[in-house]
């Protein structure tokens, strides 16, 4: 198959599964954003990699302005059109949208639709409910209640036409019920991280000496985006709880934008805080075996939807994690599973996952073996090839394609752009 996989946010694991496919046969082009800002995988193609994978990073004809109504709409539409332009430069069978803007993604249905060219949705995120009580917060009743039916409308056509839908847990199933969606085509695989580009590491190793990081105190890090589903302020509050129980602790946030910029505003001074920008992909290994404790957030209003990957690759680099997250949300049954700590995203879960932290950092083995414990259920979940035929089997059906004799798909008709429209 000609596929073109485009994951806005280039994160590590749609990296790994454009590899995967294209060690299968596939010729694959896997897009990203290039003006988006975030801890990207290893988005360049090295000498080991297939020869049939391509990634290229696509660039709107306007700036992104994250924060702004009017600029970031029209930097999607921009967007929308440049990937436009990139399909149209060469035929495929199937195109795969992960984590594309809502109204970019809007945009790109209607032209799917128009050219008969079968789609995937890989669902990450309810974007219509994070735009609605944005509007909410923001905007008088009766026009925050026009935005919310309106971008519930654009999310719910996105979800019906597709030919095929990955969600990334059930409870995405559930809303599509309640917009009146039937689910015939939709299949639910969890995220995951890449085994074999995350793996355990020495604490003490070079990016941490290249960082200057104190050897003596515990290092609790937060590494990933800071954006408004998280509270970066509950991160310090987790902090001084430690040290409030006579623990030696100290804080390193691997993050950039407007959430590291507060919280390095907000610690000014302070040199048991450390906010460091997004590191290259081929060292995030070190980044987070540098720690002794990871981080997770979410703010509850993102709970149902939205998933933590980053708690994915805390648990590949074999690392305890605290989670101040809703007790409801995926990453809080991962985090227990593994060992670590879940609790409220509030000062009194701070409080409480301090408490977890300096009795578990009493006990030598204790760190030690909830990593391992860590990297045991990453190891048991993250399997790629398992994984990489799910996909496969999904975007041959959505692209029309019959597998013969347990080989690799071939074209049910020539082109086999009409197969699993809806």
């Amino acid at each position: 198959m000609r596929v073109n996989l485009h994951d806005f946010s280039g994160h590590p694991f749609q990296a790994q599964l454009a590899r995967n496919l294209a060690a299968r046969g596939h010729d694959v082009l896997h897009g990203y954003s290039s003006q988006y800002i975030t801890g990207h995988g290893r988005l360049e193609v090295g000498a080991q990699d297939p020869a049939t994978l391509r990634m290229e990073g696509l660039t709107a004809g306007a700036p992104m302005v994250k924060y702004s109504p009017i600029g970031r709409s029209r930097f999607e539409l921009a967007y929308a059109d440049a990937w436009r332009q990139q399909l149209e430069a060469e035929a495929f069978d199937v195109v795969v949208a992960c984590n594309v803007p809502l109204f970019a993604l809007a945009r790109m249905r209607r032209y799917f639709t128009r050219r008969k060219l079968p789609w995937v949705l890989w669902h990450q995120d309810v974007y219509s409910l994070g735009v609605a009580g944005e509007a909410e917060r923001k905007l008088p009743r009766r026009l925050a209640a026009t935005v919310r039916d309106r971008v519930e409308r654009i999310e719910r056509a996105q979800v019906e036409s597709a030919s095929a839908v990955v969600a990334i847990g059930e409870p995405f199933r559930a809303q599509y019920a309640r917009w009146g969606v039937r689910c015939d085509h939709v299949q639910v695989i969890p995220n995951w991280a890449p085994l074999d580009e995350l793996t355990p590491g020495r604490r003490a190793n070079a990016w941490a000496a290249g960082q200057q990081l104190p050897t003596e105190p515990v290092r609790i890090m937060y590494a990933g985006t800071l954006g408004r589903k998280h509270n970066p302020m509950l991160l310090l509050d987790l902090l001084d709880a430690t040290r409030a129980r006579g623990l030696n602790a100290m804080l390193v946030v691997v993050s950039e934008g407007v959430g590291a910029d507060d919280l390095a505003a907000a610690s000014a001074g302070r040199a048991d805080v450390r906010v460091i920008g997004y590191q290259p992909a081929d060292v995030l290994s070190d980044v987070l075996a540098s720690a002794d404790v990871m981080i997770a957030l979410l703010e509850p209003d993102a709970a149902q939807f939205s998933v933590p990957s980053k708690v994915l690759s805390y648990l590949s680099v074999g690392r305890p994690t605290i989670a101040l997250v809703p007790d409801g949300n995926p990453c809080a049954a991962d985090v227990r599973a593994s060992g670590g700590c879940v609790a409220a995203p509030t000062l009194a879960g701070a409080t409480e996952a301090a408490r977890w932290l300096a009795e578990i950092s009493a006990e030598p083995e204790a760190l030690r073996a909830l990593g391992e414990r860590a990297r045991a259920l990453a190891v048991e979940r993250f399997d790629i090839e398992r994984i990489g035929s799910q996909f496969e089997e999904i975007l041959a059906e959505a692209a029309g394609h019959a597998r013969v004799r347990g080989g690799a798909p071939v074209l049910a008709a020539a082109g086999g752009s009409e197969g699993g429209m809806r």
